[in-house]
């Protein structure tokens, strides 16, 4: 099996923490290393034959010094020229397999899974029904009506440790979309993780998003490994697809593991208390002097090395860096990367 490991994302909605060149993946959100060698070691008793971690030009040099520990697996850094979302770089990956039948795990290098153990003991069982011809995905069963992440149906009754047919795919829904989904119990969260084999999702591409796979087709690979230059023209000439729009929710073949390794994306600033230890009023306070909190409930702040003081407030974020101060209710967390919109609107660069 290799490890594929998608880096290149920005993480909008953990502004203005995240920028572009130093993006939530290569930051210590909980403490000590960061996401991505986190993601990394996470596999690595899996024995992988190859890693490959995919990300752009800003955050290539970051990256690949943050990996520099990681020894007895070979592995890669590859950085996009120009981003094009999921579909481009699964297939890139794809086409540098050794071998055709060799199983890929497609993994984001910015959640947070507990229990490890199980999730390479869950891997496993992916790996074994991928070879099968399957696309799998992992499902996460929900526990709140989330609207910020997309959903996965399987049949309902679907009983037992899976793998599961997918009826569908569903965007991230509304509030009342998403009660919907909890109460009929046959939703989980989208995890972003998937399963297949390398000839598998090729031809899956082929089929669905031909226009990708010819130019994955035309790239000069030799010995899994392809030239920079190749690199350049594949991404001049691609368009910007999502494997999860473009392939997973178009084919036949996808089957659905249910999570049991405990999960979160940390997709946003209200994502935090889930992951890190509350106080009693449900505050969590990071990278502070000190915190003075009085008659305060639910709030999260990041300090930037100072005092936090809060005095009668509820359910708010507030997050203090060098250059940038977010305030912001938890109920609208979400909507941060509209912040980081407006920014690239008015042409705000030094912010991003």
């Amino acid at each position: 099996m290799i490890i594929v490991i998608l880096a290149g994302g920005s993480g909008t909605r953990f502004w203005p923490l995240s920028r572009s060149r130093h993006p939530k993946q290569l930051m210590s959100v909980l403490g000590g290393k960061s996401m991505l060698q986190r993601t990394v070691e996470r596999v690595l008793p899996l024995n992988p034959e190859r890693i490959i971690v995919i990300t752009n030009r800003l955050q290539a040099e970051e990256s690949s010094a943050q990996l520099t520990s990681i020894t007895g697996v070979p592995l890669e850094v590859i950085a996009e020229p120009v981003g094009r979302n999921t579909a481009p770089a699964v297939g890139l990956a794809a086409r540098l397999a050794l071998s055709p039948d060799t199983v890929m795990a497609v993994l984001p290098a910015d959640h947070v899974i507990p229990d490890e153990e199980e999730f390479c003991r869950l891997l496993r069982r992916g790996e074994a029904a991928a070879r099968e011809g399957n696309l799998v995905t992992l499902g996460i069963a929900p526990t709140r009506p989330e609207t910020g992440y997309g959903y996965i149906e399987v049949a309902a009754g679907s009983t037992g440790l899976g793998p599961f047919p997918v009826s569908r795919f569903v965007e991230k829904p509304d509030l009342e979309r998403a009660e919907q989904f909890l109460k009929a119990g046959s939703f989980y969260w989208n995890s972003g993780m998937f399963l297949w084999r390398a000839d598998v999702i090729l031809q899956e591409l082929e089929q669905q998003l031909p226009e990708v796979h010819a130019g994955l087709q035309a790239l000069p690979v030799r010995d899994g490994r392809l030239s920079p230059q190749g690199l350049e023209e594949f991404y001049a000439g691609v368009k910007s697809e999502s494997i999860d729009v473009g392939v997973m929710e178009r084919s036949k073949r996808v089957v659905m593991l249910p999570a049991t390794f405990g999960w979160s994306d940390v997709g946003s600033w209200s994502a935090l208390p889930e992951v890190l230890a509350a106080d009693d009023q449900g505050n969590v306070i990071i990278n502070s002097a000190g915190e003075i909190l009085t008659d305060s409930r639910g709030c999260l702040a990041y300090g930037g090395g100072k005092l936090v003081a809060l005095l009668g407030v509820s359910d708010l974020i507030v997050v203090d860096t060098p250059d940038a101060l977010l305030v912001c209710h938890r109920e609208r967390a979400q909507e941060v990367k509209g912040i980081v919109a407006e920014l690239q609107r008015r042409q705000l660069g030094e912010y991003l």
